[in-house]
């Protein structure tokens, strides 16, 4: 997971704008690119924050009005807010929050959501970038797949519309991770091979030359 203790350019400067406008803490709830980007370091750039909850109400209107889409700091810096109207979490999701970046602003406190409740907030979904998106978290956190289905049906299915559908699409997902596990072991057991047939050919780590009269000899 990265340390880094600031957002890049131009997300720091839009944050320290949305937190000069407010002068209470705002709690700011976080998923989506944003999240998967700095924290695992996702290599693709967004031009928005998915924000599932801002409280208090008050500061969270007024921040809304500041840097939604069309806003003036979306206006100035191309870049937004975007409230999400519809999302499925798992229960219990703000018991696992962290903060990103903290301490870098005076009011504003963005939380990221936990890796498996990041993953599981794209099951209804279910987008082919989505789908990366959860392997490459599988990789990256690593995920604990005991943990993945255990949130699944305890905390999430319960709130789905069709949970036989989303059943099926944690069964693809359970599929795709165990194939990128699989094809990771097979590359470290063909480099392991590699590793010993050469070790097998060239039994020293390297070869010293040694001069005899006026032959080398190896």
């Amino acid at each position: 997971m990265s340390s880094c203790k600031r957002p890049p350019e131009p997300w720091d400067s839009f944050f320290k704008d949305l937190d000069a406008a407010v002068d209470t803490n705002v709690r700011i709830d976080c998923l989506g690119g944003f999240v998967v980007t700095p924290l695992y370091g996702l290599e693709r750039p967004t031009a928005d924050v998915d924000v599932i909850e801002l409280a208090p109400f008050a500061a969270a209107e007024a921040l809304m009005a500041l840097g939604a889409r069309g806003g003036l700091l979306h206006q100035k810096y191309r870049i937004y807010l975007d409230r999400v109207a519809v999302a499925v979490i798992p229960e219990n999701y703000e018991d696992r929050l962290t903060e990103m970046f903290a301490g870098a602003y005076r009011s504003l406190h963005l939380m990221a959501l936990d890796p498996y409740d990041l993953a599981l907030s794209k099951l209804e979904r279910n987008s082919q970038k989505d789908r990366d998106d959860v392997r490459f978290l599988a990789r990256s956190a690593p995920f604990d797949l005991n943990i993945l289905q255990e949130r699944y049906a305890t905390e999430l299915r319960w709130q789905l519309g069709i949970p036989k559908r989303e059943d099926l699409t944690m069964q693809l997902w359970l599929d795709l991770i165990h194939e990128d596990r699989g094809m990771a072991q097979q590359k470290v057991a063909f480099f392991s091979k590699t590793a010993k047939r050469s070790c097998s050919l060239f039994p020293f780590s390297f070869v010293k030359k040694v001069r005899s009269d006026e032959l080398w000899v190896l």
